[in-house]
């Protein structure tokens, strides 16, 4: 007996489940917020060059339009349909105003020296337009992006160890003020500089609130309900999207929108205070008195009163008293690596997070190439991952986490090549492929979340989410930059996003199943579920590899009566999940 019992004598997934897990999620509506922001806070307004202030004082007698004026001032771009962004004609070009004269190829032309002008149809007022972030600095536009996911990547890496050490609940409650205080400060930067700073330290708290959130719901949902809850709850970020695409068609301002997605984190901080702290995490770091309040307080609330006197101190470490023996060394990420079991989830997750988010911000940063509006995009964007997620939560329940992960990362691949051959004036048919892929992709982000969390053992979920956490953050700052390659050869891009999920996809046939198999608690659990090494022969061979000699032999199982015991058991529940597997 284990955990698992203990969860379903205190209610299962009762009243107590329902409002953890829905308070968890809500701050979900504004993490999509948080990591597609830079989309509408740095947007590019359409521009050009404003003229010298000398140029302008003899124009109030000459009754044309602006376009037309424009071009005395500003030479058209390569296109030939729109005026430059970055070139201004050094003297001005009156003859222009005839509408039967041809602009002079052979004019000369400068840089923006009185800066540029900037439209306010699409947007009232961004970081590019206040700060001229267009020519020469704009790749420092994309730099705000690669420096928040810097520290979306920082705080997984600093709170994934966090909150393995001191709770996932402290750490929770923590990263929703840095975001809310923070993220409100933000909106206040006098400078580029100071932005970044500030975006930086959101993307670490933002970080905490993803990971500790996933594991705080995990260690507190029965395993039959992990799947659908897992992937209902995926929802709150799809929500957000589209609640994103709403904030900024209304406020069309960059400090009032960062403003908006960053304030409603007090709320989340003031009532989080609420959330119990993961029994299993209690028990195993040796505070079994406050993990029996904990689940005494979940009883009551889930309507089983009569259990606060049944679970007992007692009770609880007897149900626990295998991950308790094995769980009194401290583990760090070297542990994610150091035995074979470990070592095969760790290199396939990292595989997997890294291309799942690489495709995912290939596709999902850059919304202004396709030519429609960008708020448009956005909602179109988050309504694809309605049907895409519910065909995940139907895989999930029927096909099971390593064929869903994987076929998820084929699809996305696929689409992705094939939008390679369709020419580029078809603008539709190459959205609607987009629109597909990223799809795929958020579906593969559903099922690696969950995936990961049912892998890895409680002792050291929090470290393992941190590591492959780090490693989809260092995907999502790879993903601008590769969009470079389309100078070298336009669809190069497209193979580099699309050859990462066919080798992902690879990867991810190699993890083990989790379909209603219950949580690891320990590393040995694992060793002994998903790598046929029980703990005895991992300690011979980590002898072997450090030269100590091996111990003395225990004698067969025949020689042990309680030995005999134990292997049966454990044949037996191999048995039984070889046949429910086989069932699938």
């Amino acid at each position: 007996m284990g955990f698992a019992d203990l969860l379903d004598e205190v209610g299962g997934f009762g009243r107590y489940q329902w409002l953890h897990v829905t308070l968890i999620s809500l701050p979900g509506l504004m993490m999509a917020s948080q990591n597609l922001l830079n989309n509408f806070i740095s947007g590019i307004p359409a521009h050009h060059c404003s003229p010298a202030n000398h140029s302008l004082r003899n124009l109030s007698h000459y009754q044309v339009d602006e376009q037309q004026l424009m071009k005395v001032f500003i030479p058209l771009d390569s296109s030939g349909n729109r005026l430059d962004r970055c070139r201004r004609y050094v003297e001005p070009q009156w003859q222009l105003l005839d509408a039967n004269v041809t602009a002079n190829v052979s004019a000369l032309t400068e840089e923006c020296l009185d800066g540029w002008t900037f439209s306010r149809a699409e947007f009232h007022a961004t970081t590019v337009s206040e700060w001229d972030l267009v020519c020469t600095l704009r790749p420092l536009k994309q730099m705000i992006q690669t420096i928040y996911m810097g520290g979306v990547l920082t705080g997984a890496i600093i709170y994934g160890g966090l909150s393995d050490r001191f709770g996932r609940r402290s750490v929770l409650i923590w990263s929703y003020l840095q975001l809310g205080v923070l993220g409100c400060c933000s909106a206040l930067s006098p400078s580029y500089s100071t932005y970044c700073v500030f975006r930086f330290l959101s993307g670490m708290a933002v970080s905490g609130i993803i990971l500790n959130g996933v594991s705080l719901k995990v260690e507190w949902i029965p395993t039959k309900a992990r799947t659908l809850v897992g992937t209902l709850t995926s929802f709150f970020f799809t929500f957000g999207q589209m609640i994103l695409a709403g904030l900024a068609y209304w406020l069309r301002d960059w400090r009032k929108l960062q403003v908006f997605v960053c304030a409603p984190h007090f709320l989340f901080f003031a009532y989080s205070w609420w959330y119990s702290e993961s029994a299993r995490w209690l028990v195993l770091r040796r505070r079994s008195e406050d993990a029996l309040k904990t689940l005494h307080r979940v009883a009551r609330i889930n309507g089983r009163p009569e259990m606060v006197d049944k679970l007992t101190l007692e009770v609880l470490q007897s149900h626990m008293k295998k991950e308790m023996e094995l769980s009194q060394s401290s583990f760090t990420a070297y542990d994610l690596l150091r035995t074979r079991g470990m070592r095969r989830i760790s290199i396939c997750l990292i595989a997997v997070w890294f291309s799942t988010s690489f495709a995912y911000y290939g596709l999902a940063m850059d919304l202004q190439k396709f030519g429609v509006s960008i708020y448009l995009m956005q909602i179109i964007f988050g309504a694809v991952d309605f049907p895409a997620k519910l065909l995940a939560l139907g895989m999930l329940s029927y096909l099971g986490r390593r064929v869903s992960q994987a076929v998820c990362l084929f699809l996305s691949a696929l689409i992705i090549f094939a939008n390679i051959f369709v020419p580029t004036d078809m603008q539709t048919l190459r959205t609607t492929l987009a629109c597909l892929g990223k799809g795929f992709t958020s579906a593969s982000f559903t099922t690696v979340y969950l995936y990961t969390g049912e892998l890895y053992p409680t002792i050291i979920r929090q470290t393992g989410m941190g590591l492959v956490s780090t490693m989809a953050r260092i995907g999502s700052m790879a993903a601008p930059a590769v969009l470079i390659l389309d100078e070298v050869f336009p669809a190069l891009p497209s193979v580099v996003y699309g050859g990462a999920a066919v080798l992902a996809a690879g990867f991810a046939c190699f993890l083990p199943e989790t379909l209603n198999v219950p949580l690891p608690d320990t590393i040995d659990d694992v060793e002994e579920r998903w790598s046929g090494r029980g703990p005895a022969h991992q300690q011979k061979e980590d002898m072997a590899l450090t030269g100590v000699g091996a111990p003395e032999d225990p004698g067969t199982p025949e020689d042990d009566p309680g030995a005999l015991k134990d292997s049966l058991a454990l044949k037996e529940l191999k048995e039984a999940e070889g046949t429910g597997l086989n069932a699938l």
